[in-house]
């Protein structure tokens, strides 16, 4: 009976560990975008969603399919350094729904010179090829 319990302890444990590195993943691409964004680089930011026509972003304007076409929208929408600003993304869950998927919520928020932005976002995290990657974004 101990050595029972002693086992499943130990995948228990397992399981915790795995779920903790994969929320520390996701965080820390977070982290990446949030560099890449407020240095300007949107291929950069764009890196951490899945590039792919499948991908899908849902904003202000509505519903857009595939990486290159929510980068465009990126480029359109913040033209330039001072429209970017600086992004702070602020994490308030991370939610591990199997091994290869996460729903994460949160706030975003832009500082910028012509009038700081805000805003939510629910994003559904991936992991495709051993990579963890957004795949649906809704932001508002």
């Amino acid at each position: 009976m101990k050595q029972i319990f002693l086992i499943a302890l130990w995948f228990y444990a397992a399981s915790l560990v795995a779920q903790s590195t994969d929320d520390l993943i996701i965080r820390h691409i977070m982290a990446e975008q949030e560099v890449a964004w407020s240095r300007g680089d949107l291929e950069g930011f764009m890196s951490g969603y899945w590039k792919s026509d499948s991908l899908r972003f849902i904003g202000s304007r509505g519903l857009t399919y595939g990486w290159q076409k929510t980068l465009d929208n990126y480029k359109k929408g913040y033209p330039d350094l001072d429209a970017m600003g600086k992004l702070t993304f602020t994490i308030l869950t991370v939610e591990k729904l199997s091994k290869h998927s996460a729903f994460v919520v949160g706030k975003w928020y832009l500082a910028r010179k012509n009038g700081d932005l805000s805003g939510y976002y629910t994003l559904l995290w991936r992991k495709i090829k051993g990579k963890w990657v957004i795949v649906a974004d809704h932001s508002s």
